[in-house]
């Protein structure tokens, strides 16, 4: 298949990119690098060009066969201050996309959803049926888009794959390609830099959630098992399968608590914290069932968070060799 991965150039983008062509398809990566870079997609045709630019997106349509759509705003604390942008992008910009798509022929598309459209779960571990009710703004758009893609596979037979996962994290084995995000809001690199001194002490946002040690719980999966999920939905809809939403995790939870005891034994640094209130928008937990996935993707989260760990931490001490 020809692939056209727009988005390309950011975090999971340019994994799943890397996975394709290891699969033997042709890969063209369109991004606007306003938050990817440009080196992610070394080794790939770019086309640069914004989820809004009908012209520039549909002569990139036209060459491809199926799409993976990775082009959003992702923040959740930031969408909750600046709702305009985020459905100024993820909303009006993808409906550019779909429309672009039925035009160009397309009859393909991944889409790079996430576990937000649940928003506060009536049960944990999260199935497909649990009822989306998204608690920010960042959720609702995505959901806005799961909503746009029913109705255009409906009417139109644009056949989906939508891909709920749950919290992206790690790099690529290799070293070659991982998390880069200026600023850095993300969990794993944030405390990285903390314990380098990088920056100051991490901001750790709530203690009295009622969880085990009242810190957060999130279902913490490798981008590289993110990114062949991706692309066996691809391979699933180029079969014939009909179209379908699925969850990807790992099925455990830890907290952030968790997470930092582990960064610090990765690493072998403290990790220097302050406690700060609740985010606005912030469930206590979101843990995956990923059974689902399991028997219709044939695919099951291999790595643990130690590897998300120990890659993540080798993919920044390599950043840092570059830019000393």
């Amino acid at each position: 298949m020809v692939v056209l991965v727009i988005g390309g150039a950011g975090y999971i983008g340019s994994h799943a990119a890397r996975t394709l062509r290891r699969r033997g398809h042709e890969v063209i990566i369109y991004d606007n690098l306003s938050t990817g870079h440009e080196f992610l997609a070394s080794g790939f045709e770019l086309v640069r060009g914004d989820i809004a630019d009908v012209a520039t997106l549909t002569a990139a349509l036209r060459r491809v066969d199926s799409v993976m759509h990775f082009a959003a705003h992702a923040y959740v604390g930031e969408s909750v201050t600046n709702p305009r942008k985020y459905f100024r992008n993820n909303v009006e910009g993808g409906l550019v996309l779909l429309n672009a798509c039925i035009d160009c022929g397309v009859k393909r598309i991944i889409f790079s959803s996430t576990c937000a459209v649940y928003g506060v779960p009536a049960k944990v571990p999260i199935a497909e049926d649990n009822p989306r009710q998204p608690v920010n703004p960042y959720g609702v758009s995505k959901l806005f888009f799961e909503y746009a893609l029913e109705a255009y596979d409906r009417a139109y037979g644009l056949r989906y794959t939508a891909l709920r996962y749950f919290n992206a994290a790690g790099a690529d084995e290799s070293g070659e390609i991982g998390e880069l995000h200026e600023p850095e809001a993300h969990l794993i690199p944030s405390a990285f830099l903390a314990a380098t001194g990088a920056r100051p002490a991490m901001d750790l946002f709530g203690t009295d959630y009622p969880t085990p040690d009242g810190t957060c719980v999130r279902d913490y999966v490798h981008v590289n098992d993110l990114a062949d999920a991706h692309v066996s939905a691809l391979e699933r809809l180029a079969g014939g399968a009909d179209s379908i939403a699925v969850n990807l995790g790992t099925g455990t939870g830890y907290s952030v608590k968790q997470v930092l005891d582990k960064i610090e034994q990765v690493t072998g640094r403290k990790v220097p914290v302050r406690i700060a209130p609740r985010r606005e928008g912030d469930p206590p937990a979101l843990v995956a069932d990923a059974s689902l996935a399991e028997k219709v993707l044939t695919w099951k989260a291999t790595r643990t968070l130690d590897d998300i760990v120990t890659t993540a931490w080798k993919w920044m001490q390599k950043q840092n060799a570059l830019s000393s």
